[in-house]
């Protein structure tokens, strides 16, 4: 996104570089590395994209990892390999962006949606099992911000409503229970438990859209294990077909000699990840613990600027967990959504962009007229009205962090 470049001087502060929401950390390896993978002359699906796929498995701890071209279209992969379908019932949180919920129309089955807790952006896992009827066929829980949902309650009450589910193909079957999708589109890198993201859910999605810790440009994963007593293998050739229109070879088995032939084993769809994007995840993956630790370092300054106001964080760290610090969420108690929106205009002419994550989805359209009503979300509209988001990338430098902090601080008083 792009911002209005900030004035020279701010009540008499100088402002040095304009400052950025979230622009893309892009470096000369990066760069390198997508120009060898043009001068390969293998640019779409390809040993690129085999190798970053290999390297973010092992990175998470998770057997199998399919690159594709959004986590959207991860989910909604996740969703159809279930057999997910039209008379299905799939449970996410209230607060999120719209794609938690999108993938749950796309393949026919009716999205429900539940409220968070008081004063925070989750959903507990008691709440998510009281939304559990016989039609429940799957939870997509949010790791939203780049803290992980808690994954062990929600494991933990679902067992407890295993009696409510109906399974309606094989591997619902064979799994005997209700399946758990991370919407893990801001958590590459955080840990529950000792556990890292993309480890510990059935299937994990990742974003690495443009604005994300990591990015391909475009892109995404799903990474998952062994399920219903099916290698994890199979699961990928499943999911890999769903993405290449169902043909039972990619381009790159194509090209060895005599192997042109192949077969449409379905009506597939069009999502694969290109050795292009791909190339460039490779690069930023390799150095991508030194860009988290950064990331942290700003938070923890952010926290640091505003101790003294306030101003509440969605903590990042904890004595069992620690987010991937994708984005820095404050709330102003005693704000409305007037004065919210009042106070970021103030930080934009200050030349600091913010952001508010999320509003609500019964606040869109599209959900409004699928019959969801925000007053029957009052813990999730509380903390959407007086959210805002901070600028938190590796290009910001000391002296803009200091900035925005004091910015932030002078404008609360």
């Amino acid at each position: 996104m792009i911002f209005p470049i900030p004035p020279t001087f701010w009540k008499g502060r100088p402002v040095m570089e304009p400052i950025k929401f979230s622009p893309p950390d892009i470096r000369e390896e990066d760069i390198q590395s997508v120009i060898e993978a043009m001068r390969s002359g293998w640019i779409t699906t390809g040993p690129k994209t085999k190798a970053f796929e290999r390297d973010l498995a092992d990175y998470c701890g998770a057997k199998r990892a399919l690159c594709l071209n959004s986590a959207t279209a991860a989910l909604e992969l996740s969703l159809r390999l279930l057999g997910i379908g039209e008379g299905d019932e799939v449970i996410t949180s209230a607060y999120t962006y719209t794609a938690s919920a999108s993938v749950i129309c796309h393949v026919g089955a009716t999205p429900v949606l539940v409220d968070t807790e008081p004063n925070h952006p989750f959903p507990s896992a008691r709440r998510i099992a009281d939304a559990v009827t016989k039609r429940t066929k799957a939870v997509i829980l949010v790791d939203l911000a780049g803290v992980m949902a808690d994954y062990d309650a929600l494991f933990a009450a679902l067992k407890e409503k295993s009696s409510l589910f109906t399974p309606a193909n094989e591997l619902q079957r064979n799994m005997g229970r209700i399946a758990v999708i991370a919407d893990a589109a801001h958590s590459l890198g955080a840990e529950s438990r000792g556990r890292k993201s993309g480890s510990v859910a059935d299937l994990t999605c990742f974003s690495f859209h443009a604005v994300k810790n990591l990015t391909t440009a475009e892109g995404g994963a799903v990474l998952f294990g062994d399920l219903g007593g099916l290698p994890a293998e199979e699961h990928y050739q499943k999911m890999n077909l769903f993405s290449l229109h169902g043909q039972n070879k990619d381009a790159l088995k194509k090209t060895q000699v005599g192997s042109w032939e192949y077969d449409i084993l379905m009506p597939g769809y069009k999502c694969n990840m290109t050795d292009i994007a791909a190339a460039m995840g490779i690069t930023q993956l390799a150095r991508y613990d030194k860009m988290m630790a950064r990331r942290h370092e700003i938070f923890e300054r952010y926290q640091a600027l505003l101790a003294d106001t306030k101003v509440e964080f969605l903590s990042q760290k904890g004595e069992n967990f620690c987010g991937s610090a994708h984005l820095a969420i404050t709330r102003v108690p005693g704000l409305d959504v007037q004065a919210r929106n009042e106070l970021i205009i103030k930080m934009g002419e200050a030349g600091i962009p913010c952001n508010v994550h999320y509003k609500p989805l019964p606040l869109l359209t599209a959900y409004a007229n699928l019959g969801f009503v925000p007053t029957n979300y009052p813990n999730a509209m509380a903390y959407y009205e007086n959210e805002i988001t901070l600028p938190l990338h590796t290009l910001l430098t000391d002296e803009q962090v200091t900035f925005i902090g004091k910015t932030y601080a002078s404008l609360l008083k």
